[in-house]
């Protein structure tokens, strides 16, 4: 069975020390979703996204990139890197009244970057929330996942 790399032998937390390891690209790709109210949805829809705090998905980008280039000072154990790559991607559907979010986080380094797009996703849903609140609180951020990660010592696509 794998180790929490994050705690020591004793139990205790540690940051988990990469000086060992070889530089190597990085890749993650992360996923989640906000749904709305269907009124809430046909508003977004008729407004064209525009808010009075600006254009929704155009504030979540920046949120999102700003999120991912600074991971390691909201999550404890990451480590601090210069993200080569951040991307964000913004897909309204129909059929369930939801905002899409994908966020994809490339460096080359010793470790990965799987949170920076957690981060980013994350950040990104939690601005849509912020500026569609207004219009009524029941809107749900759902399925907060990684997708794909490579560059490591094990891979891993969903």
């Amino acid at each position: 069975m794998p180790q929490l790399t994050h705690l020591n032998e004793h139990g205790h937390s540690q940051m988990v020390d990469v000086s060992d390891k070889q530089p190597s690209l990085r890749v993650a790709r992360a996923e989640g979703t906000v749904f709305f109210p269907p009124e809430v949805y046909a508003h977004i829809q008729t407004t064209n996204g525009q808010t009075a705090k600006g254009a929704i998905t155009d504030i979540a980008r920046v949120a999102g990139i700003m999120a991912a280039k600074n991971t390691a000072q909201i999550i404890p154990m990451c480590h601090p890197m210069m993200l080569e790559r951040c991307k964000l991607h913004f897909a309204y559907h129909d059929h369930n009244h939801s905002l899409h979010i994908t966020a994809e986080t490339a460096v080359t380094h010793k470790t990965g970057v799987e949170m920076e797009a957690l981060a980013a996703v994350s950040a990104a849903a939690l601005t849509v929330y912020d500026m569609t609140k207004a219009l009524s609180h029941d809107i749900e951020i759902s399925h907060i996942r990684l997708l794909h990660k490579s560059g490591g010592k094990h891979d891993f696509n969903r």
